[in-house]
């Protein structure tokens, strides 16, 4: 069976953890979101583990959520789908609040969900040709789980805009607004990570650890807060997808139609996409 999640550790205790559908652009499930909340708790506890890279493999960093895990919830109940959004809401609080740094190598594509992930990483790093979207309106959804993260790092300027547009946008926009740091050309993105590396290799573990806390502190991070947040937006984005408009939504989407809402251009005639586009144009959380 195939991993879901590529591990190596080296020399060094860098893990890095790539994404591994390749085929549906990472796109994550049911699977893959446990496995990376495993991964994380026991590297989190691995005094071998100095620092954690997280990427794709590919072309694409990750688009979200699978859509075929998607169609599993249309029919599902408000109780069950809270249940799945907290799983997600889990694996995001323990990515963003991860005891040792993290660099996001944003190799492709981040949308929906995919963002989520590069907001919740300490070091985001992205090639060029990097594209970003939070594309969950046009599905009659929002971007509920991942928002605390996402809102932290743009804003509530940007994260009103983005958040209603479903706008893509490049990798530069990105670091305009905040999601990313560092922008190079697609061969440097290596040594860029491995800069970094360097750098945070050269610190104490302890110190590092205490950094982040830090930066936390600072910022007034409230833990009991935060998972009320959790819960509140695992129960939005439930009552959502259960809704009319979310189940017309996710249903068109699969039926590769356009949902009620919008009216067909003539651009829009030719309904038939390829797993790309359709991974692309959304990502639920």
């Amino acid at each position: 069976m195939t991993q879901h999640l590529k591990q190596r550790l080296d020399s060094r205790g860098v893990l890095t953890l790539q994404l591994n559908r390749p085929e549906i652009h990472n796109a994550f499930g049911e699977r893959m979101i446990r496995e990376l909340t495993e991964t994380l708790h026991a590297a989190g506890d691995d005094p071998a583990v100095r620092l954690v890279v997280l990427t794709g493999v590919g072309k694409s960093f990750s688009a979200g959520a699978d859509m075929h895990w998607m169609s599993s919830m249309v029919g599902a109940s408000v109780e069950e789908n809270e249940q799945d959004a907290q799983k997600l809401a889990r694996m995001l609080r323990r990515l963003n609040y991860f005891p040792k740094p993290t660099i996001a190598r944003i190799n492709g594509a981040a949308f929906g969900g995919g963002v989520g992930l590069v907001a919740c990483c300490d070091i985001t790093i992205a090639t060029k040709s990097a594209l970003f979207a939070l594309t969950e309106v046009r599905l009659g959804l929002v971007p509920a789980v991942i928002s605390p993260f996402v809102f932290r790092r743009l804003g509530e300027s940007q994260s009103r805009r983005l958040f209603l547009s479903a706008e893509r946008f490049g990798a530069k926009a990105a670091q305009q607004i905040g999601l990313v740091q560092m922008v190079v050309a697609p061969e440097d993105l290596d040594q860029a990570v491995e800069t970094q590396i360097t750098l945070l290799l050269e610190a104490g573990p302890t110190a590092l650890k205490q950094a982040k806390r830090l930066v936390f502190s600072a910022a007034n991070h409230d833990n009991t807060r935060q998972r009320q947040i959790d819960e509140d937006n695992a129960r939005l984005i439930a009552k959502l997808r259960v809704s009319e408009e979310g189940q017309e939504g996710l249903r068109a989407f699969l039926d590769k139609r356009l949902p009620s809402w919008r009216q067909e251009k003539p651009a829009e005639k030719n309904l038939e996409q390829s797993q790309e586009q359709r991974q692309e144009q959304a990502g639920d959380e």
